[in-house]
């Protein structure tokens, strides 16, 4: 199975994938409207450096719940 494949096939059945893939969207979100502004401020640079850390730790336990799918297969 491709990666795509299974991350659609935890999406519509594990729903702690599913949290995790919400939470990482909202993140990349947030990322955006950030990088519309023209200039950031100190408080803006600290929250896009804490968003960007937040939605890669998400990432990281997605493709763990991914491996571990495989493994059990």
């Amino acid at each position: 199975m491709d990666e795509q494949a299974l991350k659609d096939l935890l999406l519509r059945e594990n729903p702690a994938f599913r949290k995790l893939n919400e939470e990482h969207r909202a993140c990349e979100e947030a990322l955006e409207k950030l990088r519309r502004k023209a200039g950031l401020s100190a408080a803006e640079e600290v929250e896009e450096k804490a968003l960007k850390k937040r939605k890669l730790a998400l990432k990281d336990r997605m493709y763990i719940m991914m491996e571990d799918y495989r493994r059990s297969r």
